[in-house]
């Protein structure tokens, strides 16, 4: 028999079990409406290679000699006829022109220009990747980073097997798997942030990009005026430049472990935390609708976690709290385990439900010491 206390309750109570309900429905549609769109088997469709249209992959190099002897040769011998590398050296002081005009010998599809160093002028990759793209011979233009490699030779040929009448195709970046806590926490965070940008752009709301695994057309950047909106930010070259041209009609997502890449993650925590900063100075510049999606979400798993632990302490319905809350830790176990299966990113599942309760405090920690000590996101 239902019980009639759950009528007594006080102010307090009632008010934490408003947002306690409001807060539980709002991240039940997240799962249900946007992240459910990833667990969705879809297998990559890949097409004969001789009907895909020809392809630039553009690669920007800064001091990356080590990077680019391990990565670039898995970029260069991708199972795809008709494409070229371009590699933009971007003031490096390594020995990454050597390796480059080595590499030149034997891969004739490789291309490279160089930007020379000029204490009188300073730039930021937006500058190096724009240069990339003009030097690019085809209308199909492929990003990735010089310390990533495709986890497979079908990369290229997965993502352009997106490429019919869209105009941008957003690609999964995993980040590489090594020792220590630190490592997992890097990872879960990456594949939650991939997560909810894809299902976003799944769902026709498209907001960001991530530059290590990125696909549009030459001719749309060119449109869009490139980087102009954004030229005087370090940052946005990938997630600004997204949020400005990508639409719920000519966006495609293409996550299959055959089209993904992986990256090097920071080492250390406090790098990891100085790179998130960074990111979180772009956020501002997003569109109304995104930042609305985004903070949304926050805000709504911050109520969530603080109404339900106030709930147990205070009030005498505790038992329809964990009830209610049980559906929601069940739905987000379900859904992300089958997510992480889909990117082959098992091994992160426990740490990925541990990110989930900690990140509220995380974002918070981030924007308090970016407001306390702002990163300039600038150049002067």
């Amino acid at each position: 028999m239902f019980n009639l206390s759950f009528f007594n309750l006080s102010v307090i109570e009632l008010a934490l079990l408003i947002i306690f309900g409001l807060s539980l429905l709002i991240q039940l549609f997240y799962y249900f409406v946007f992240y459910v769109r990833v667990s969705v088997k879809r297998k990559a469709k890949i097409k004969n290679a001789e009907n895909l249209p020809p392809v630039s992959i553009i690669v920007c190099a800064k001091n990356e000699a080590h990077n680019l002897q391990k990565n670039l040769p898995l970029i260069l011998e991708q199972r795809y006829p008709n494409y070229e590398v371009i590699v933009v050296n971007d003031c490096s002081e390594d020995n990454t022109e050597a390796i480059l005009n080595d590499f030149k010998k034997f891969y004739p599809h490789l291309k490279t220009t160089t930007i020379k160093k000029d204490e009188k002028f300073q730039h930021a990759k937006k500058l190096a990747l724009t240069i990339g793209i003009k030097a690019a011979g085809n209308e199909w233009l492929l990003l990735t980073d010089a310390d990533c490699r495709p986890t497979t030779k079908k990369w290229l040929l997965t993502m352009a097997s997106k490429f019919t009448t869209n105009k941008i195709v957003l690609g999964y970046s995993r980040y590489k798997k090594t020792k220590g806590f630190i490592n997992s926490i890097i990872r879960a965070e990456t594949a939650l942030n991939g997560i909810q940008y894809l299902s976003f752009a799944l769902a026709g709301n498209p907001y960001k990009g991530i530059g290590r695994n990125l696909a549009y057309r030459k001719s749309m950047f060119f449109e869009n005026k490139g980087f102009a909106r954004h030229i005087k930010l370090i940052s946005g070259d990938d997630d600004l430049f997204i949020n400005q041209v990508a639409t719920k009609t000519n966006t495609e997502v293409e996550y299959d472990y055959t089209a993904q890449t992986v990256s090097e993650p920071k080492s250390t925590f406090s790098s990891w935390f100085y790179q998130k900063r960074r990111h979180m100075t772009t956020r501002k510049h997003y569109s109304k609708r995104s930042k609305f999606l985004i903070d949304t979400e926050i805000i709504s798993r911050t109520l969530l976690f603080a109404s339900f632990a106030t709930l147990m302490f205070i009030s005498n319905i505790y038992i329809y709290v964990i009830l209610a809350f049980g559906v929601y830790f069940l739905s987000q176990i379900i859904i992300t385990k089958t997510i992480l299966n889909r990117l082959k990113e098992r091994q992160i599942f426990l740490t990925c439900i541990v990110y989930n309760l900690i990140a509220p405090f995380i974002l918070l920690a981030i924007r308090l010491k970016n407001i306390s000590k702002p990163i300039s996101n600038k150049w002067k």
